[in-house]
């Protein structure tokens, strides 16, 4: 189904302070990368150097969400409609949610499996074959397909759950015995994820010992991640694909984790702001503001030092 959008109605949309060069008499039917766009798309770059003026002279985009910082003049660039912005990323995601994104109707899908004592919210979809054991989730979440969600889990509003994910199974936690056999430490706590979480594809999210493991408010986890039992996740934070959480680290608000990182057991902390490069293990507390790399995971100014010392 094609669209037009008018400039117009772009710029209604927008929350935060912009500058327009060139002409609002215009419309726009898609949204495309810069470099393949074509005179009815808008499109966005983020870049607040001086290569930034070539991009988007050499863009065929009718509209470019653009940095702030940024001037043009009117003869030069007024073939195009140049929309300034503090964000240009974050304005033109806004406005791919707004205007080009499906939306769809709530379904729970005939095949899900749901306890008859869970206590769902409104407009919850559940997708096909998921499992929803005695658990509470809130309004507007949705949970794909194939999702396996065990009994104490409470699930915030808002909540995006992508296929595979299992939520509340038990973690390895065992203990030896005199006679050198293990003996399974028992998990009878449960799962917490606040409002506004996106948990990825076939992650899995281990129940806790003896306190829930929590993920905070608007956290969001990629693909095949594994947070095992009692972590604390803050608000608000990026766990970035095949990253392994060990038992009961706790990670402040605003905390980037990259691609394939460890943090190991034994109740690592990881303070606020932090960010953890990808592939780093982190066997030591981290302070806030930091940024650690490596393995073992360093200060990167310590890193850095190395390097050009060797």
């Amino acid at each position: 189904m094609s669209i037009k959008i008018r400039v117009k109605e772009l710029l209604d949309s927008i929350q935060e302070q912009y500058r327009v060069v060139g002409s609002i008499d215009r419309y726009v039917e898609s949204a495309d990368p810069i470099t393949q766009a074509n005179n009815h798309s808008v499109s966005f770059s983020k870049d607040k150097s001086e290569r930034a003026y070539e991009m988007i002279r050499n863009s065929k985009a009718a509209v470019i969400i653009c940095a702030n910082n940024l001037t043009f003049s009117e003869e030069e660039f007024g073939n195009k409609t140049l929309i300034q912005v503090v964000n240009p990323r974050l304005t033109f995601s806004r406005l791919l949610a707004y205007f080009f994104l499906t939306k769809t109707e709530p379904v729970i899908h005939s095949t899900a499996v749901i306890d008859k004592l869970s206590i769902i919210g409104r407009n919850v979809s559940i997708g096909a074959y998921s499992y929803i054991g005695e658990s509470e989730i809130g309004d507007d979440t949705i949970i794909d397909g194939h999702v396996y969600i065990h009994p104490g889990t409470k699930i915030g509003k808002r909540v995006i759950i992508h296929a595979g994910v299992v939520i509340g199974t038990p973690a390895t936690a065992f203990e030896r015995n005199p006679q050198g056999e293990l003996e399974a430490f028992p998990q009878i706590s449960g799962v917490t994820i606040e409002d506004n979480v996106e948990i990825g594809a076939n992650s899995i999210i281990c129940r806790g010992s003896l306190n829930n493991t929590l993920i905070g408010q608007g956290t969001k986890i990629d693909a095949l991640v594994h947070v095992a039992h009692g972590v604390r996740i803050g608000k608000h934070c990026i766990v970035l694909a095949g990253t392994i959480l060990c038992g009961s680290v706790k990670i402040g608000d605003q905390t980037w984790i990259g691609p394939q990182a460890c943090i190991r057991e034994g109740g690592i902390i990881i303070g606020n702001r932090v960010t953890v490069g990808a592939g780093s293990v982190v066997h030591k507390d981290v302070i806030d503001d930091s940024v650690v790399t490596g393995s073992p995971a360093r200060p990167i100014t310590q890193a850095w030092t190395k390097q050009r010392n060797l």
